[in-house]
């Protein structure tokens, strides 16, 4: 058990089971709640008083290198992962409370094999996470004991699994990864006391079945568009809402003619049955690796005067959108990258007008935004007292070569390589989009190599917490974006912040290298 009372006392206990009641104070899941935006209501930390935010504790993983994990903290314990990891941490200082550790998977292929795990799900009394190869587990989340365990998928046909699942309900909702390796896509939810499997959307149709004519050739055999990172859920609509990512080979498209749904795109799914409601499509044939693996925010807001449940994303392709949550209606897209090349914009449907000859060649084709995307699934932040949208954005183009291959299992199918645009700047930029109109109220250029992955987070104090460029942990005023704090770890960032309240004190914290770091305001002592 905990030993230490201050992590339960907001438990209640129902029908023989205790049952955590998460509150305003907690990050109860990878993005805060289930919205998807990663706002928090705490206003300790302000814009007046973040310039004294100082370290409060560090926790280091033994054996890792880059962590990817978002941390999550219900009633005062943290869940932080690595690959088939998970420790249990006292939010207040760091301490290990549990550690559930199993062995790597050995000769798995993708990017669980180096050793990547973005983080668990909680409700009541469990903690579930993936493991490498592509199993769902529950631990009891006092304890870390293994409660079940499930396959999702045969790892052995290149799937493996990194992302973050998510509670809904009763159920525990996730997919997998092996987009890059040809896998066939999918999301799954699970009962979360028996690990039973409630149903199951693929991403992907068979031949022969419904939109499988966006498939023309033999390409639809090993399809990709997994599902990797966290959705979001709306309970109001009881609707889960699931970013897609690329198709199957990824910079090749010559056996897969059409518009190969439903990749890159927004499937929204009844929570309850996993029955497709809409899907929204970003990029039809994607030649360029820009899937929609970014997480959407559900915003609900005026627009054009009246009340409207909002859906949006600053997707990898160089375009924010909004759209209607509700029907999956487009709404507005505007272009938020710097340089976009490969369409000239977007239809009244929200569909890319394509600019001809940019699919990767032979030779190497010169397009942007590059490989890496205007943005990628580092997190997004909305903050309802501003209307902006915070997004760190890639200003950088590149070079996308095709290589023809034939799928194999144990092997990537990327169908080619990338490499930055020789000789061009690249800069990353948080930029702030209004989101009833897309354009950029304040951006903030950063220094660096632009090969970091650190999200935002923002806050009802004021505030916007992300990682730059440089290597330092930065927090920005929400409103103009004047830099007001920053530390520097001197880590290439590859995790979001997030904050939370322990002992009616307001703590962020973020993966940082192989470390977890908590910030928050010094003690006041008298003299």
């Amino acid at each position: 058990m905990l030993g230490d009372d201050r992590s339960i006392h907001l438990l209640r206990k129902s029908g023989g089971r205790y049952r955590a009641v998460t509150s305003q104070a907690d990050w109860p899941s990878y993005n805060g709640q289930t919205s998807g935006s990663r706002y928090s209501p705490l206003a300790e930390i302000t814009t007046s008083n973040v310039p004294r935010t100082v370290p409060k504790w560090i926790f280091s993983l033994p054996n890792t290198s880059r962590l990817q994990a978002t941390p999550v903290v219900v009633n005062g314990v943290m869940y932080v992962t690595s690959a088939n990891e998970c420790y249990a941490l006292d939010a207040g200082a760091g301490r290990q409370i549990w550690h559930y550790q199993r062995p790597r998977t050995k000769g798995l292929v993708g990017n669980a094999a180096g050793g990547i795990n973005r983080g668990v799900a909680v409700a009541g009394d469990r903690v579930f996470m993936v493991t490498d190869h592509a199993h769902l587990i529950a631990l009891n989340r006092f304890t870390g004991a293994l409660l079940w365990e499930i396959e999702m998928a045969d790892w052995h046909q290149n799937y493996n699994a990194t992302g973050a699942p998510l509670a809904v309900g009763r159920l525990v909702v996730t997919g997998t990864s092996g987009g890059d390796e040809g896998v066939r896509g999918f999301i799954a939810a699970f009962d979360q006391v028996t690990g039973k499997e409630v149903w199951r959307f693929w991403t992907v149709p068979r031949p022969g079945e419904p939109k499988a004519e966006t498939w023309q050739g033999k390409g639809i055999a090993h399809p990709g568009a997994t599902a990797w990172l966290t959705g979001t859920y709306d309970p109001e609509l009881d609707t889960v809402y699931w970013p897609t990512g690329n198709p199957s080979p990824d910079l090749i498209g010559d056996d897969r003619g059409g518009d190969n749904l439903y990749s890159d795109s927004i499937v929204a799914l009844d929570a309850k049955t996993g029955t497709l409601k809409w899907h929204f499509q970003f990029t039809p044939h994607d030649v360029w690796d820009y899937d929609a693996q970014e997480t959407p925010a559900l915003i609900d807001a005026t627009w054009q005067n009246r009340p409207r449940k909002l859906l949006v994303q600053a997707n990898r392709n160089g375009y924010f959108y909004v759209l209607d949550r509700t029907d999956g209606r487009f709404l507005l897209g505007k272009q938020y990258a710097s340089n976009i090349t490969w369409a000239r914009g977007l239809t009244p449907e929200g569909r890319p007008i394509i600019v001809p000859d940019m699919e990767p060649s032979l030779e190497g084709k010169r397009v942007c935004p590059s490989l890496e995307g205007a943005s990628n699934w580092y997190s997004t932040s909305f903050n309802p007292a501003t209307g902006l949208y915070y997004v760190q954005t890639n200003d950088k183009c590149g070079v996308f070569t095709r290589t023809p291959m034939e799928w194999q299992a144990g092997k990537g199918f990327m169908g080619g390589s990338f490499k930055q645009a020789p000789g061009e700047p690249a800069q990353r930029i948080l930029r702030a989009i209004d989101i009833q109109t897309g354009s950029i109220v304040w951006e903030l250029p950063q220094t660096g190599a632009v090969d970091s992955w650190g999200g935002t987070l923002s806050t009802a104090g004021g505030l916007v917490i992300f990682g730059d460029d440089s290597g330092a942990l930065m927090a920005a005023d929400a409103a103009t974006g004047k830099p007001l704090w920053s530390f520097q770890t001197s880590q290439i960032w590859k995790a979001s912040p997030m904050t939370y309240m322990f002992d009616h004190q307001q703590y962020f914290a973020v993966a940082a290298g192989p470390n977890i770091i908590a910030f928050g305001l010094p003690e006041d002592r008298p003299d």
